[in-house]
């Protein structure tokens, strides 16, 4: 099955989000993940504590031996910390993996709220990675930062996937996860139409590292030959398995259970 995602993120050194995760989900799905990274964190369940950013020229370096030796299927991109990253990131993958699908990640905050994005930044992502990308994975506060749109229900949602395919992307994935409520909705809207994904939520503060999770989950799908709903609904199920066998690690957010799909009973689960 494999499929090659070339994976441009930060680190984790919590071992529970960033790239420590896309590896994680990636091999657990059968695909081969490359990785360029772009910021080290030093972070833990209780939240980010530093960042330190990889020199923009050895970013570029990453992706380009990659690329030229390995090849990708697919492309996802997570932290890209400031301007000069994202134009750096852009500019490589525009020569060394054009039409090569990407599913684009908009990280801003951390969890634990340390800004993973620089606040001048967020233009240069709209004006440089959305048009790149096959997807874009925006939660509801990331939404909200590119659309411009208060969010506070699913019509809101609505409004702004709606304004979010504006932008110059023809695919959104806008996780509801952030609102109240016993369901969790997420909405994947393209040209064609919105599609309503739901499913009940699972309570637990064992959520680090989900949006880098699903993004990669799905970019192995796209690398696997996979239609995008379908890689979207896949990605999906393998999420909530591995929340539901979180281990429970740390004090604060812990990590999924990455290895799930190594199980056949809790493989079995995920249709």
């Amino acid at each position: 099955m494999h499929g090659r995602v070339l994976i441009v993120a930060g680190s984790d050194s919590g071992g529970g989000a960033g790239i420590q995760a896309d590896l994680k989900a990636v091999t657990a799905l059968g695909g081969f993940a490359a990785t360029a990274i772009t910021a080290l964190t030093a972070q833990n369940t209780l939240g980010v504590q530093g960042v330190l950013p990889v020199p923009v020229e050895f970013i570029r370096q990453q992706i380009r031996v990659v690329l030229t030796d390995i090849g990708a299927d697919a492309l996802k991109t997570g932290m890209l910390h400031d301007s000069p990253t994202i134009e750096a990131v852009c500019a490589e993958l525009a020569v060394h993996a054009p039409g090569v699908p990407l599913v684009a990640d908009p990280v801003m905050v951390a969890k634990g709220g340390h800004r993973l994005l620089q606040p001048d930044a967020v233009e240069t992502l709209k004006r440089r990675l959305l048009p790149l990308a096959t997807l874009i994975t925006p939660n509801l506060p990331e939404a909200e930062v590119l659309s411009g749109m208060a969010i506070r229900d699913e019509a809101d949602m609505h409004h702004a996937a709606e304004a979010l395919l504006t932008l110059g992307v023809p695919a959104v994935l806008l996780k509801g996860g952030h609102l109240e409520g016993a369901l969790v909705v997420d909405l994947l809207a393209t040209e064609a139409g919105i599609h309503r994904f739901e499913s009940p939520r699972i309570e637990t503060r064992h959520t680090h590292g989900t949006g880098c999770t699903l993004a990669s989950a799905i970019a192995a799908g796209l690398a696997q030959g996979m239609a995008l709903h379908d890689a979207v609904a896949r990605a999906r199920a393998y999420v909530r398995a591995a929340i539901a066998a979180a281990p429970g690690i740390g004090q604060g957010h812990g990590p999924l259970d990455h290895g799930v799909t190594l199980d056949p009973a809790r493989l079995a689960a995920l249709g």
